[in-house]
């Protein structure tokens, strides 16, 4: 980093629903002098939730930005959703972070969100700091805590204060050289002159453990954990500095190649579509013309900083900085500003559910459509189909909260009253075998496309790939691109009507005329290439697994084995130990998707529950469910040459 630039931070605030993230940020605010007073969650003035339904609910369902000044370092901070049903929230945050402060609660512990949290962030290399809240509650254990965090997430996590007990405040962070020793026997790990001075038992140079205490959390190799008390202000300072001291700054230049990323999209009522934006290295400024994802350029018309609801002129975003940019109309999340930043995506949302949506009033239908657009752009996994032909509304969704929050965002910001059908488990398709598929698109001209397709299958996990092996002299590399392009739509519905996945598709032969080929023939004729392969291969229906751990009393065991069966499950040998077991289940979604509440209520409230998603399994059409085809389907030729054409002409 060159000497004159400033020293940045875009760090990240994580927890499970309830843990006091949102709270943490207000004190780490209200410290630097970025807000006069602390909001409160529970009184709805907290600055980073200020969507009024999140002011309504008391939790975060959009993450949100703000930023401080402390000791030199410019802290961007994103205070992201808690809330299972919003981690696809998190997801998108998680790939701009610098560090994170992962928030447990001193009475709960280690819980099912902490877990996915945990695994994303490592799988990513985030240096991460820990902070046990809520040391004042009653039934605190800070040391019970920190014992399961060193059990279940890392035996690297290193305490920076002495133990303290309920009711008790926060103790000071202790200078590195008075945990000479636990740091010692943590650097020993990863540093061979720690290695070597901790089996020779001699004491480290003064300044070293310092020195290990910074590069272990830099490297992700240890984990320091503060403790604290959000609400009442307690330990906050200690995790400022902390975080100021520990975590690693931004490392790109603002003089370096130009390299960003988009990772949420906003719409503001005044200024338009906003795109937020991390800038890894390089600089823009307004007026700059840029290109999203190798895609044409389109010119920047403001830049500003985002301060929970408020923002402010930036002019300029540099290297380390996020803002939200104006004037990117095509801006979509996960675009690419310049060079792609050298980040691997983890992926934590997965929605298991579809549901159908209704306007109060049918006339209001094309009006919803339109806010469901809107709404899809700022969180793509909502993934909306409008099927014109039927002006029917489908959106994918991972709870029932969250489509309870989707209720209330409609009517806030649209003025708009809707309903949902039941929730039903989204199920897949693959195929079952080899098969190769055939368009030959050559009328009514002008037109002139022929594409031959092979598909396989793939291990579970693997998605969708395609490989063309044919070279330019048999058809065009534009084209070749366009059957790449068509693909992922033409895969949205199967046989079976689901989506098909964990497939491998080779274009094998293809033709085009110097005359007649029309530049979008290719996304007529691959579609139809594409059902034709699949029929020849045959698919197989898959459903999606979850992975539950269950604990309850002993008692209760034989129970709930036979609820597991019931659901088509299977299990691992029970833990059992004091009067308790504890259980690893797979079950699939479709049969347990009411199982928390009934687990629940059998065990009188004493019981946990956690669930994760454990990916997709095969399942007999049976036991499964076909979906009827939305829309024009492929293999109906004359139709879908119609229905398309007529879509190029509108």
């Amino acid at each position: 980093m060159e000497q004159n630039q400033k020293r940045s931070l875009c760090m990240g605030i994580l927890a499970h629903v309830d843990a006091g993230k949102t709270t943490v940020t207000e004190q780490l605010l209200y410290l630097a002098g970025a807000i006069r007073a602390a909001g409160r969650v529970d009184s709805g003035t907290a600055q980073t939730d200020w969507l009024e339904v999140e002011r309504r609910r008391g939790i975060s369902v959009r993450a949100s930005e703000t930023a401080l000044h402390w000791g030199g370092l410019q802290l961007n901070l994103i205070d992201t959703p808690g809330h299972v049903d919003f981690a696809g929230e998190v997801e998108r945050c998680l790939d701009v972070l610098d560090g994170a402060v992962l928030v447990l609660s001193a009475v709960e512990g280690v819980q099912a969100q902490t877990r996915l949290l945990w695994k994303a962030l490592r799988a990513m290399e985030i240096p991460t700091l820990l902070l046990i809240n809520k040391i004042d509650r009653a039934g605190a254990d800070p040391e019970r805590v920190l014992a399961q965090i060193r059990k279940e997430l890392s035996p690297a996590a290193l305490p920076l204060q002495r133990a303290v007990h309920a009711g008790e405040d926060a103790a000071s962070v202790c200078p590195a050289e008075e945990l000479a020793d636990e740091i010692l026997a943590a650097a020993a790990e990863f540093d061979e002159e720690a290695e070597e001075a901790f089996l020779e038992e001699r004491a480290p140079a003064p300044g070293q453990p310092e020195q290990w205490l910074r590069r272990g959390t830099g490297e992700g190799k240890l984990f320091p954990v503060l403790l604290g008390s959000a609400k009442n202000g307690v330990g906050m300072k200690e995790l400022l500095e902390a975080v100021a001291r520990l975590l690693p700054p931004s490392r790109g230049s603002s003089e370096g190649p130009l390299s960003g990323l988009v990772y949420r999209i906003s719409h503001d009522p005044v200024m338009g579509k906003g795109a937020h934006l991390r800038l890894f290295s390089g600089r823009l400024q307004n007026r700059d013309a840029v290109s999203l994802s190798g895609r044409g350029s389109q010119k920047i018309s403001q830049i500003r900083q985002i301060l929970g609801a408020k923002s402010a002129d930036l002019g300029t975003l540099s290297a380390g900085e996020i803002g939200v940019v104006y004037g990117l109309t095509d801006a979509a999340v996960g675009d690419v500003v310049g060079e792609k930043p050298p980040r691997h995506h983890e992926q934590l949302a997965v929605p298991l559910l579809t549901v159908q949506v209704f306007a109060e009033k049918e006339e209001l239908q094309p009006r919803l459509a339109e806010a469901l657009r809107e709404l899809t752009d700022e969180d793509p996994l909502l993934d909306l189909e409008w099927i014109r032909e039927k002006r029917e509304l489908h959106l994918k969704v991972t709870g029932v909260i969250q489509l309870e929050v989707l209720a209330e965002l409609i009517r806030d910001r649209y003025q708009l009253e809707v309903t949902f059908s039941s929730p039903s488990v989204i199920y897949r398709e693959t195929p079952s075998g080899r098969g190769v598929g055939r368009a030959v698109y050559l009328a009514p001209k002008p037109c002139w496309a022929i594409v031959e397709l092979e598909v396989e299958p793939l291990p579970r996990g693997s998605g969708v790939r395609f490989r063309s092996a044919i070279g330019e002299s048999t058809l065009p590399v534009r084209y070749q691109n366009h059957v790449a392009q068509a693909l992922p739509d033409a895969l949205k519905q199967g046989l079976l009507g689901w989506e098909v996945t964990d497939a491998l598709f080779t274009l094998t032969n293809g033709q085009s005329h110097q005359f007649h080929t029309h530049p979008l023939d290719f996304f007529v004729a691959t579609p139809m290439a594409v059902m034709d392969a699949l029929e020849q291969a045959g698919t197989t229906l898959l459903e999606p697994m979850v992975r539950v751990t269950l604990s309850a009393p002993e008692g209760l065991l034989g129970r709930v084995v036979g609820d597991i069966l019931a659901m088509r499950g299977s299990f691992d040998t029970p833990e059992i130990g004091e009067g308790v077991f504890t259980l690893e289940a797979l079950l699939p979604a479709a049969t347990s998707l009411d199982y928390p509440v009934e687990f629940r209520s059998l065990t009188g409230g004493k019981g946990t529950y956690l669930s994760e998603f454990a990916g997709y399994q095969p399942c007999p059409v049976e036991l499964g469910a076909v979906q009827e085809r939305r829309g024009i389907d492929p293999r109906d030729r004359e139709r879908w040459i119609l229905h398309k054409r007529g879509a190029m002409q509108l």
